[in-house]
């Protein structure tokens, strides 16, 4: 399981440009929602990915499902050459996306957050609007119990207005 804090504490205090999307947004969203790993949109932008590589270096990111004698070299430039990087960690699972499926790019998909306090910090978290997109987009089955949340709050949000 994620050390949440722990993840969100450290992207924050190292003033990386990121998103909290997937089912930690959801959870914060709602707290009927349960999940085990952490899924953060970044932005691409080169001072970020350095940011991001001394973030998470203390603990130890490797690629989830490669074998462990698989060199693995943790740098802005790793993260320069991909998009999408599941990894195991210290703390846990966690996912970084600079595309989300159904929204686009970092830009887009911070253009759908809001900002909330979170630990101390001033977080981006993906709207409920937003994440409807990218889980309708994603049509996995695993998703189905977090969109009926998120239709609900949704639905919520609306007679609120």
């Amino acid at each position: 399981m994620i050390n949440v804090e722990k993840a969100i504490t450290t992207l924050a205090s190292h003033e990386v440009e990121f998103v909290l999307i997937g089912g930690v947004a959801l959870s914060i969203h709602s707290a009927a929602y349960v999940t085990y790993d952490i899924d953060v949109c970044f932005c691409r932008k080169r001072e970020n990915l350095e940011k991001i590589a001394v973030a998470l270096n203390p603990f130890k990111p490797r690629l989830r499902g490669f074998p462990a004698e698989l060199p693995f070299v943790w740098d802005a430039s790793t993260l320069l050459n991909g998009t999408v990087f599941t990894l195991d960690t210290e703390l846990g699972d966690f996912d970084l996306l600079g595309e989300v499926g159904g929204i686009g790019s970092y830009d887009e998909v911070l253009a759908l957050s809001e900002k909330w306090e979170i630990f101390g910090y001033q977080i981006n978290l993906l709207s409920v609007d937003g994440l409807i997109k990218a889980k309708e987009m994603a049509g996995r089955e695993k998703d189905e119990p977090g969109l009926k949340i998120l239709y609900a709050l949704r639905e919520a949000e609306l007679d609120d207005d």
